[in-house]
C-alpha cells in the first residue's frame, strides 16, 4: 500500500489561515455549548489541529501549534472562562492534540491513520484513552477553580466534548487534507457520485424526521442507512454521514427538539447523551468502513497482480504452472504447447510428476513439498522431461508457494525453463576441465576424482592398483631441444601408453612430467604386467619436430606401484606410490618398484 505524502505548507499565510479556522470553530463552540458556565459541551477545533498535525511533516508542526495556541487563548478570553484561563486552556488543547499526533505516528508507521482498521483503532484508543483522560483532568482543575462547575462535571464535559469532536471530525478532515475527497470526485464515475448524493440526502432526511418531527424515540432508525452508507460509500461516506448526524441532531437537541427532550435534566445533560449516541454511531460505522476500504484496496492490488501475472504468463517463453497442494496442474501457460508439446488445457488436471522423467520424479516431488513447507522461499530443481516438442532434454523448475488469507500454503506457482543449452555448455566445460589441454590425459582434478571412486570400490573388496610414473631426465629434453620439443614428447608419451591400457584404465597428468595410471580390477601382479607392457611401448624412439632438427630420442620412465587398500585413504595411497617411485629413480631409473 502506498504511503500518503505528508504536506509541507510553504505559504506564509498557511499558519494564519490555520489559526483563523481554529479560532472560528472554538468561538462557535464556546458561544453555543457553555450551558452551565463552565467548559464547552461540544468541541471540534482540536480535531482540526490533530488533522493538521497528522497530515503534515514534523518540521511544519511548530507553526500550526503556535497559531492554534494563540487562537485558543483568544477564544477562551473572549467567549470562555476569561483571560486567566486563556494560557492554561491553550496549553491543554495543544497537549491533547500533540499526544494524539505523536502516538499515532509512533504506532502507525505507514501514516495511513484512517486507511484500515488497525490505524483507526490506534487513533480511537489514543484519543479516548491517553490523550483525553489526562487532558480532561487538568482542564477540570482549571475550570473548577474559575467557575462554579464541579471538578467531576467539568471533567465529563471536557471528555465527552473533545472525544466526540475528535471522533466525528478528525477522520473526514484527514481525508480532506490528504486530497482523498478531490481524488474521489475525480476518479469516481457520475453514477457513483449520484448514488452518494442520494444516500446522504436520504440519511439527512431521515435524521431531520427523527430529531425534528417524530413524536417517538426513533434513535435506532438512522443507524440502518448509516450502515448502508458505510458499505456503499466507504469511510468517506461514513464520515460525511456522521457529520450530518452530529450537525442536525446536535442543533435539534440544543434547540429543545427531538427524542432526547424526553430525558429529564438540563440541556447540557441531553447534549452529553447525544454525544454518547453519536460516538456509538461512529464506532458502529467507521471501523466497518475502514475494514471495507482495506479490503477494496487489497482487492484492487490483487486484480493488478493478477493482470500482471497473466500478462507475464501468457507472453513468456517459459512454461508457467499453477500447481495444487497435491501436485495437480490447475493452470498452464500457452508456451506449454511449444515447450512440452501438449496443449495447456490438456495439462490441467494432470499430475505435474507426469511431465518428469521417472529418474527425476522423486526429486521434483520433494522440491514441491519443500516449497509448501517453506512458503516464503524460492526453490529450484533441475530435471529431465518425459517428452518435449523440441530438443528439450533438461529443464529447470523454479517454485514458490502461494498462501491464503490465513497464511497457509494453498498451492505452488512454478516456472519451467529450457536448460538444454546451459547443460550442454556445462558438459563441455566439464569435459575441458577434465582433460589436460596438452596431452589429452585426465586433468589432476579429474584423475583424483576417479581415484576416489576406485577407493570406494576397494572398500567393497575390488582389487585395483595405482601406478605413479615420472619421465626420466625430462629436464634435459627441455634444455637441449626447447620447451616445444618437450611438449611434443609429453604428448607422444601419452599416445604411446594409451594402446597398452584397457578400457577401464585411466591415465592422468598430475603435473609437469609426472603421470598416474589407475588400473581397475587389477591386483599387484596384473598391474606389474601392464607396467612392463607400457615400458616396452616406449622402446622405439620418439621423433621430434623439424624445428628440433628432426631428431628422435628414446624416452623411459620410472614408476611406483601400489595396490589400493580400502581401509586407507587417497593421500596415503599416493604417498606410498610416490615413495616407491622415489626408490625406482634411485635404483637407476627405467624401472618400477612396489610400495612397501
Amino acid at each position: 500500500m502506498q504511503r500518503p505524502v505528508l504536506r509541507h505548507p510553504s505559504s506564509l499565510f498557511a499558519p494564519i489561515l490555520t489559526g483563523c479556522v481554529y479560532f472560528v470553530v472554538a468561538s462557535l463552540a464556546l458561544m453555543m455549548s457553555r450551558f452551565e458556565g463552565g467548559l464547552a459541551f461540544l468541541w471540534g477545533s482540536n480535531a482540526f489541529l490533530m488533522a493538521q498535525l497528522l497530515t503534515s511533516r514534523t518540521r511544519a508542526w511548530p507553526q500550526a501549534i503556535i497559531a492554534c495556541g494563540i487562537a485558543s487563548g483568544l477564544a477562551t478570553s473572549l467567549f470562555g472562562m476569561g483571560p486567566l484561563a486563556a494560557v492554561p486552556m491553550a496549553a491543554i488543547n495543544i497537549l491533547e492534540s500533540l499526544i494524539v499526533a505523536i502516538l499515532c505516528r509512533r504506532f502507525v508507521p505507514d501514516r495511513q491513520v484512517t486507511g484500515s482498521t488497525r490505524p483507526l483503532a490506534v487513533f480511537i484508543i489514543v484519543l479516548c484513552g491517553i490523550a483525553n483522560v489526562a487532558a480532561a483532568a487538568v482542564a477540570a482543575m482549571v475550570a473548577a477553580n474559575l467557575t462554579p462547575v464541579s471538578f467531576g462535571a467539568s471533567w465529563l464535559q471536557w471528555y465527552t466534548g473533545h472525544v466526540l469532536g475528535g471522533l466525528t471530525f478528525t477522520p473526514i478532515l484527514i481525508l480532506f487534507l490528504q486530497g482523498e475527497l478531490g481524488k474521489w470526485l475525480r476518479d469516481s464515475r457520475p453514477r457513483v457520485q449520484l448514488e452518494a448524493v442520494a444516500l446522504l440526502a436520504l440519511f439527512a432526511a431521515i435524521t431531520v424526521h427523527v430529531f425534528c418531527f417524530s413524536h417517538y424515540p426513533l434513535l435506532f432508525v438512522p443507524l440502518l442507512p448509516l450502515v448502508l452508507i458505510s458499505f456503499r460509500l466507504g469511510q468517506m461516506g461514513a464520515a460525511a454521514a456522521i457529520i450530518i448526524l452530529a450537525g442536525i441532531g446536535g442543533a435539534a437537541t440544543m434547540s429543545g427538539f427531538g427524542p432526547l427532550t424526553m430525558l429529564p435534566g438540563s440541556t447540557g445533560v441531553r447534549t452529553q447523551f447525544f454525544q454518547f449516541y453519536v460516538a456509538l454511531s461512529f464506532l458502529l460505522c467507521m471501523p466497518v468502513a475502514a475494514a471495507l476500504n482495506g479490503r477494496r484496496r487489497l482487492f484492487g492490488m490483487l486484480q493488478d497482480s493478477e493482470a500482471r501475472y497473466r500478462a507475464i504468463a501468457e507472453h513468456s517463453g517459459d512454461v508457467v504452472l499453477d500447481i495444487s497442494v497435491d501436485g495437480t496442474i490447475q493452470y498452464a501457460s500457452p508456451s506449454a504447447t511449444e515447450q512440452i508439446g501438449c496443449a495447456p488445457e490438456l495439462l490441467v488436471g494432470q499430475s505435474v510428476a507426469n511431465l518428469v522423467d521417472p529418474q527425476d520424479r522423486a526429486t521434483v516431488i520433494a522440491t514441491h513439498r519443500r516449497a509448501l513447507l517453506q512458503p516464503g522461499l524460492t526453490h529450484k530443481v533441475e530435471f529431465r522431461p518425459l517428452a518435449s516438442a523440441s530438443d528439450l532434454d533438461w529443464c529447470e523448475m523454479v517454485s514458490r508457494a502461494m498462501v491464503n488469507e490465513r497464511s497457509q500454503p494453498c498451492g505452488v506457482v512454478s516456472t519451467i525453463r529450457d536448460m538444454s543449452r546451459h547443460k550442454a555448455r556445462q558438459r563441455a566445460l566439464q569435459q575441458v576441465a577434465a582433460r589436460d589441454s596438452l596431452t589429452g590425459a585426465d586433468s589432476r582434478r579429474a584423475f583424483l576424482d576417479k581415484l576416489d571412486s576406485e577407493m570406494v570400490r576397494a572398500r567393497q573388496g575390488v582389487k585395483s592398483s595405482l601406478l605413479l610414473i615420472d619421465i626420466d631426465h625430462f629436464k634435459q629434453v627441455n634444455d637441449r631441444f626447447g620447451h616445444g620439443a618437450g611438449d611434443h614428447v609429453l604428448t607422444a608419451f601419452v599416445e604411446r601408453l594409451r594402446p597398452g591400457l584397457r578400457g577401464g584404465d585411466s591415465i592422468g597428468r598430475l603435473g609437469g612430467e609426472e603421470f598416474a595410471i589407475l588400473l581397475g580390477d587389477s591386483d599387484i601382479d596384473q598391474a606389474s604386467m601392464v607396467c612392463e607392457r607400457l615400458r616396452q611401448a616406449l622402446v622405439a624412439p620418439i621423433a621430434l619436430a623439424d624445428d628440433a632438427g628432426g631428431k628422435a630420442i628414446r624416452v623411459t620412465f620410472s614408476a611406483g606401484l601400489v595396490q589400493l587398500d580400502g581401509s586407507s585413504t587417497r593421500s596415503v595411497m599416493l604417498e606410498a606410490a610416490d615413495k616407491a617411485l622415489y626408490r625406482a629413480k634411485h635404483s637407476g631409473r627405467n624401472c618400477m618398484r612396489l610400495a612397501a
